[in-house]
């Protein structure tokens, strides 16, 4: 009995040594703030990971994360500059840089989320104020609306510093339109397109006249260019062809050999065929006359 009084003695002696040097200590990670509360007030904030002492049942251990965290903002409505609603769903990326102040002005993660929230909030509705519309919906560069998340980012992350927080970007996922407004930003759109397709439309029929109208007048002058040539070339073989007639009846004898052969060929062309013989009266003075009935 004596023997087995003095083992739980001993077990429990081991137990509560345990359970103090327990107590003892804590284990902070690479990716955690540590923060050592004594009757409430901060007393050191550990960011090194590795195993700490403590005062034990009097201090009390708060970790923080360190990594960057994100937080999904729900969809809020805002103002434009031309009075026009539009809904806005965003999100932020940020991460305690200052794990005492932090602690002393919002104490827990969801207080931070909500004043984020509300920061975000003011800092869209603000800005988003200052534009209208159709400088928010357009179909140009989308590069150009990184200026308005640069703006958003740098009044927030200004105004989180006094919470400890760093806010690292702002980004805003969607913009839609409320129901009451979207079929009139729709048909205004349709309308610019519409308007842009026409004014396509104009310059290529305008640009299609200049070529029709240039095409026209080349094949003009190159009719007219044509049409000349072929008068002179039909003037020289004219000229030719007379020139070329006066050398070959330049004497009596060729000439009247020449009237000889056209009155044959107006002789044979006067009687006709065999098949549609014709009756001719000719005069015997005529040379027709003179060539069947034979020199007098």
């Amino acid at each position: 009995m004596k023997m087995k009084k003095s083992t739980v003695i001993i077990i429990a002696a081991v137990v509560l040594v345990l359970l103090i040097l327990s107590s003892c200590t804590y284990v902070v990670a690479e990716n955690e703030y540590a923060t050592v509360m004594r009757f409430n007030k901060i007393e050191t904030v550990r960011s090194e990971a590795g195993l700490y002492f403590k005062i034990p049942f009097i201090d009390e251990i708060m970790i923080f994360p360190k990594t960057v965290l994100l937080y999904d903002i729900p969809e809020s409505e805002v103002l434009t500059a031309d009075k026009k609603n539009m809904t806005v769903d965003s999100y932020i990326t940020w991460q305690i840089s200052d794990p005492r102040v932090f602690y002393q002005t919002l104490g827990t993660l969801t207080e931070a989320e909500v004043r984020l929230d509300a920061l975000t909030y003011n800092a869209l509705k603000n800005l988003m104020g200052t534009l209208e519309q159709n400088d928010i919906i357009n179909e140009e560069d989308a590069s150009e609306r990184n200026d308005i998340y640069f703006g958003i980012t740098a009044e927030v992350a200004g105004l989180a510093k006094t919470y400890g927080i760093t806010v690292l970007d702002v980004k805003v996922k969607r913009l839609d339109l409320p129901a009451d407004n979207e079929q009139a930003v729709y048909a205004r759109m349709i309308s610019d397109r519409n308007q842009i397709a026409e004014k396509y439309t104009a310059d290529g029929e305008y640009e299609a006249s200049i070529i029709r109208n240039d095409v026209d007048k080349q094949v003009n002058i190159i009719i007219s260019n044509a049409e000349a040539q072929a008068a002179r070339l039909v003037a020289e073989g004219e000229a030719e062809y007379m020139r070329k007639l006066a050398e070959a009846y330049d004497t009596p004898d060729k000439k009247d050999f020449y009237e000889f052969t056209l009155g044959l060929d107006a002789l044979k062309a006067s009687l006709g065929t065999e098949d549609a013989p014709k009756t001719v009266i000719i005069d015997g003075n005529s040379l027709l006359g003179q060539l069947l009935l034979g020199p007098q």
